[in-house]
């Protein structure tokens, strides 16, 4: 593997781990309760360093298909754009996600101010576009992207198959949870959305550890 591959697998690698570190420092408990109206105005400021990293989330997205394009672009230049275009999306929607906060926390400010119930299906209304943008949007298009990313890892052996079809596998439920999510028949913060969303975490917990010890392989150099 030449030393400069193997520097910007390791840096592939870590972005895939500072996502999920992000990731688990931008999630909002306030704003997913059940009584989020009257709870985010006191926590304003959970909320809004939630929002803080969850725009970190965006150079961690596009990052990582941009250091690896170069890499993937010798093997299949067309997909590789699409990945990195899906990508691009994907943070077109966190950012449009990481907006709604601060307009959910303004209008849960007027109504712990006034106490007027009209507050309440304003909420309702962006609490749940915000889930339509990040659940929806968000992993439609990272979920693409990533089903372009592997198939070209898959068709020239760069990973192992087995490590391509659990990606396949993975995203494809979390796309499928996106779309259960928008016909409202599952809640993000419930049992059934946290296990069809496990195996892609733990599928990237292994890309990362893979791309951190041992890259990407090349048709010179096998697995």
């Amino acid at each position: 593997m030449k030393k400069q591959n193997k520097q910007t697998f390791r840096i592939a690698g870590g972005l895939i781990v500072l996502g999920i570190v992000i990731g688990i420092l931008s999630i909002t408990p306030s704003v997913e309760s059940d009584a989020y109206i009257k709870e985010v105005y006191p926590n304003r400021n959970q909320v809004l360093t939630s929002a803080f990293f969850q725009v970190l989330l965006v150079p961690v997205y596009v990052g990582f298909a941009l250091i690896l394009y170069p890499v993937l672009a010798s093997h299949s230049k067309t997909l590789s754009i699409g990945f990195v275009g899906f990508r691009f999306m994907a943070a077109t929607f966190q950012i449009v996600g990481v907006v709604s906060l601060p307009v959910l926390v303004f209008v849960c400010q007027k109504y712990t101010n006034t106490g007027l119930a009209v507050y309440e299906p304003v909420g309702d209304l962006i609490r749940w576009s915000r889930d339509l943008v990040n659940h929806l949007g968000v992993m439609l298009a990272t979920g693409l992207g990533n089903v372009l990313f592997y198939t070209i890892l898959y068709q020239h052996n760069m990973v192992p198959k087995w490590l391509s079809f659990w990606a396949f596998g993975g995203n494809a439920l979390v796309m499928l949870a996106g779309v259960l999510i928008m016909f409202q028949l599952v809640e993000v913060v419930s049992i059934t959305y946290g296990l069809m969303s496990i195996p892609l975490v733990v599928q990237e917990v292994v890309l990362a550890t893979w791309l951190l010890k041992k890259g990407l392989a090349t048709n010179t150099e096998p697995l």
